[in-house]
């Protein structure tokens, strides 16, 4: 639940005990919960966290690819001509799927991590808060040095966050270039991790007609991809034997696609993903968006002001 920037204040105006011993314990107090208040405005602040949490949501979304370096390869041809080809036509392509499942089990690690970092973190932010607002002077101090212990822990797990929001490096233990005239290549390889931003369907600019749909969508910029994507259309059923289920691909190169040829008056499920690619590692997550057709084509409303073309 959101809480404003006071939301620790209230608890901490209890009356100052009265004695120069009292008033220096109080100080202390004081002093000690001011840092650990500090702490959860800032660094560890419900903001923040959901922030942070937004960004590994999203990073779960993301598809992962496997980068190499160089990429390309200069090679010298019976006739004694230099071409430049791209290095995956002489990867090993046994070492290379090798080291896309490396790659995936890389990655899943990496996300588990993130994850039960997070949980950490927002347990830790509870468990600060807590004392913050319910322990009194003599229970915050003599529980001093247990608050601090937290504290770094937890500042040690906010430095590691920020790392694990980004692929890394892989290690290659195999020879990649199999063959022997290109074996210092090897050397010279270096892999890693990179990701692509989910594709999002544009909720307010899809919309179906009597017999078609039109389907737009971007990435969490609002990018349009230029790469080949693939549209997943499926006739949803009541999933009775007599009418069995119906579904196809389409490939697309932009970021809007008409189809046509559907049933009117019927749901169709369309879902959106990146063609697959060499390169690609994994990615689970696909957005989707169910649309009816029109039953009559006066009910087709855009069609006033839209025709697909063809």
């Amino acid at each position: 639940m959101a809480r404003n920037s006071n939301e620790f204040e209230s608890s901490s105006e209890s009356t100052a005990p009265s004695g120069e011993d009292d008033s220096a314990s109080w100080e202390h107090y004081l002093e000690r919960r001011n840092l650990v208040l500090q702490f959860l405005h800032s660094s560890l602040s419900l903001h923040h966290l959901q922030h942070q949490r937004h960004k590994a949501e999203l990073l779960k979304k993301c598809c992962f690819y496997l980068e190499i370096e160089p990429k390309h390869v200069n090679m010298i041809d019976l006739n004694y001509e230099m071409h430049c080809i791209d290095i995956l036509e002489v990867i090993d392509p046994i070492q290379w799927e090798r080291m896309k499942k490396v790659g995936k089990n890389q990655a899943q690690i990496q996300l588990s991590l993130l994850t039960d970092l997070l949980e950490q973190l927002e347990q830790g932010r509870e468990e600060l808060r807590c004392c913050v607002e319910t322990w009194d002077m003599v229970t915050f101090l003599s529980g001093w040095e247990g608050i601090m212990q937290r504290l770094f822990k937890l500042f040690e797990y906010l430095e590691t966050l920020i790392p694990l929001q980004v692929p890394g490096q892989l290690y290659v233990k195999h020879r990649l270039v199999s063959r022997a005239d290109l074996a210092p290549l090897n050397h010279n390889i270096r892999l890693s991790l990179s990701t692509k931003m989910p594709l999002i369907f544009d909720r307010k600019g899809s919309f179906a007609g009597k017999d078609w749909a039109k389907l737009k969508w971007s990435d969490e910029n609002q990018e349009s991809p230029s790469e080949q994507c693939e549209l997943h259309i499926k006739l949803l059923t009541n999933g009775s034997q007599a009418e069995p289920e119906y579904s196809w691909f389409q490939p697309v190169t932009s970021n809007v696609c008409i189809v046509q040829d559907l049933q009117p008056g019927r749901p169709y499920k369309f879902t959106i993903s990146r063609s697959l690619t060499r390169t690609f590692v994994f990615g689970d997550w696909h957005d989707s968006i169910t649309l009816k057709t029109k039953t009559d084509a006066a009910e087709d409303g855009d069609s006033s002001t839209w025709t697909p073309e063809g």
